[in-house]
């Protein structure tokens, strides 16, 4: 997201200053020796040697510090971590923060990229901090819209001055949160900011987005929210504001249809487990207010423990005994697909856990089966292009799956900025009732290797399967369709988007007679599908002149229905003739002001 101009009623500063364009283990073969003139007996050929079984467990890894109370020097690390992630946007640093149950006191634990800090506790209340979990702009002169690639999870804050501050943009969740205080989601002086994700959390407070341009907070309880530039949504919050989109730009479901937690990491007395929060349906509030939360935990014995260097073939070999996968902090670069093809299977990463795709590969596929559950990494494309990046379930599944769905949370996608990379198809949701739980699928915009053609990429997420959700989608720059939705009976809540800035001239971006291609686009063979709250902006930079017919493209039926959309031209540079089809008013000249259709049809 680059800075725009302010609200009229946002108290951010007027100067616009744009983005600053950062820059940022392939395997060798052994060969065998070549005999010649020998010819080995047939007695002589090796029997099959079964690989031996892969042990579940072990340590997490260098990069996970784990700190309890009175664990001496707890600040100095945090801030030795800090200072090497602070501006590190497309560094190879991974790190996981964990704090055992119990209360530590005056810590500013400050946040970086691909940092994650969480309590080991089965409830945040479990692990409290005295103090603060922060992220601000300083290092991006008060500029919050790279804040990327950073989370917090299962604590307690008691925050020193009574509110806490989380200026992130997108990839950046903050779940099972307890803040006994308010939440400030600026940086300090109001800067430039595009985020975000909340879910089950408590803010006892009041939360205060102010400059933030967008946020959907999901299956929360807040004391109060003030303020709003563009589009905040919301679902199954306790304590949200009113329906009013557009004036002011809230859109709020009193529950969230179907949502399934993400799993996490706590201690049990002093065993490692993973917890699996159960379904919910309709849900509203967080899952963990009264005690214990609801679902079913694996030891982490059942889990092989992978390291940075580690092979596809091992993972899979993993996979193939029946253990689940926990990706320590690292990258990991995968010569063959990460192939999940057993019911209920967990793959958790820590810290970022960063999966390449060499040689073209698709970094992972899940089968046709229930209940896999997909969460906290990132898949970062490679060089030589990759037909598709994640595959959920094979073309033409079917199953159902509605009693016990595939979960993808906090799983997000990467298409250049730390280095060339392409794929023509970043995520594929083909399996039915998938649950797509806040991801960022971005083709970069900014850093190395990024350019029309150098890191072409058509198409964000394209969902083939049938009753999929998706809750906090966030896809950009893409050279084609960014979400093209081909099955029945989808719902989004919450969408955010750009349009790719890079885009040549009008023609590169011709979608057939139309001028532009959606945003997000439903198949004109679908008869049922149901959006809230999206939003999708322009900022053409290298040919402003481009004009995109609408953001959003759908059948003109009565099945199909979308609540509270807009569009934005970011000061010019570019505009939208119509927000849907052709529904609502164009943008115009460089005011920054959407447009808005708050149903259609």
């Amino acid at each position: 997201m680059p800075p725009v101009p302010p609200d009229s009623s946002d108290p951010r500063p007027s100067t616009v200053t744009r983005r600053t364009v950062l820059g940022a283990v392939a395997a060798t073969a052994a060969s065998a020796p070549l005999l010649t003139g020998l010819a080995a007996p047939a007695s002589a050929a090796p029997a099959a040697v079964r690989p031996r079984a892969l042990p579940g467990g072990g340590d997490l890894g260098p990069n996970v510090l784990i700190f309890e109370p009175g664990t001496a020097g707890i600040q100095a690390k945090l801030d030795q971590i800090f200072h090497q992630q602070e501006s590190a946007q497309f560094g190879t640093g991974r790190y996981a923060l964990l704090f055992k149950p119990g209360t530590y006191s005056g810590l500013n634990a400050q946040i970086g990229f691909y940092t994650s800090i969480a309590g080991l506790g089965l409830s945040p209340d479990d692990t409290t901090i005295n103090g603060d979990v922060t992220v601000d702009a300083g290092w991006a002169n008060g500029n919050a819209t790279q804040n990327f690639w950073r989370s917090a999870e299962n604590l307690a804050l008691v925050p020193v001055n009574g509110t806490d501050r989380w200026a992130v943009a997108q990839a950046a969740p903050f779940r099972r949160m307890h803040v006994r205080g308010g939440l400030n989601l600026a940086p300090s002086g109001y800067g430039w900011a595009s985020g975000g994700y909340i879910a089950d959390s408590r803010i006892d407070g009041q939360v205060g987005p102010y400059s933030q341009q967008q946020w959907y907070t999901r299956d929360s309880v807040i004391g109060g929210w003030v303020n709003a530039v563009w589009n905040m949504v919301f679902s199954g919050v306790q304590g949200a504001p009113a329906q009013s989109f557009p004036n002011p730009p809230y859109t709020t479901l009193d529950t969230t249809p179907v949502s399934r937690e993400k799993p996490f990491l706590y201690l049990n007395g002093s065993e490692y487990r993973v917890f699996l929060p159960e379904k919910r349906t309709n849900a509203r509030g967080v899952t963990w207010g009264n005690g214990t939360p609801r679902g079913t935990s694996l030891s982490l014995s059942q889990f092989y423990v992978a390291k940075p260097g580690v092979s596809a073939a091992t993972l899979n070999q993993a996979l193939a005994q029946g253990l689940h996968l926990l990706l320590t902090p690292g990258i990991y670069h995968v010569d063959q697909p990460i192939q999940v093809d057993r019911a209920n299977t967990v793959v958790l990463g820590l810290g970022y856990a960063t999966i390449v795709p060499d040689n073209g590969v698709t970094a992972l596929r899940v089968a046709d089966v229930d209940g896999v559950r997909l969460a906290g990494f990132l898949i970062d494309a490679g060089p030589v292009n990759s037909a598709t990046l994640l595959e959920v379930g094979p073309g033409g599944a079917s199953r159902d799956h509605s009693a016990n769905p595939t979960t993808v949370q906090d799983v997000f996608v990467r298409i250049g900025g730390a280095g060339a990379g392409k794929a023509t198809t970043s995520m594929v949701i083909n399996n039915r009732n998938t649950i797509v739980d806040h991801t960022w699928v971005w083709r970069a915009d900014h850093g190395t290797g990024v350019g029309w053609d150098t890191n072409r990429a058509d198409y964000g997420v394209v969902v083939n399967g049938d009753d999929v959700l998706c809750t906090g989608l966030f896809v950009e720059h893409f050279n084609k369709y960014d979400v093209q939705w081909l099955g029945q009976r989808g719902r989004t809540i919450f969408f955010q988007n750009e349009k790719a800035y890079d885009a040549p001239n009008q023609a590169a971006v011709q979608d057939g007679n139309v001028k532009g291609y959606a945003a997000y686009k439903v198949g004109d063979n679908v008869t049922a599908h149901e959006a809230w709250g999206l939003g999708s902006y322009c900022n053409y930079t290298a040919d402003t002149g481009i004009v995109q017919h609408h953001g959003f493209a759908a059948p003109n039926t009565a099945g199909v229905k979308f609540h509270g959309v807009l569009v934005v031209s970011l000061g010019g540079n570019g505009q939208y003739e119509h927000v849907i089809n052709e529904a609502g008013a164009p943008t115009s000249g460089t005011s920054t002001t959407p447009s808005t259709v708050v149903s259609y049809p």
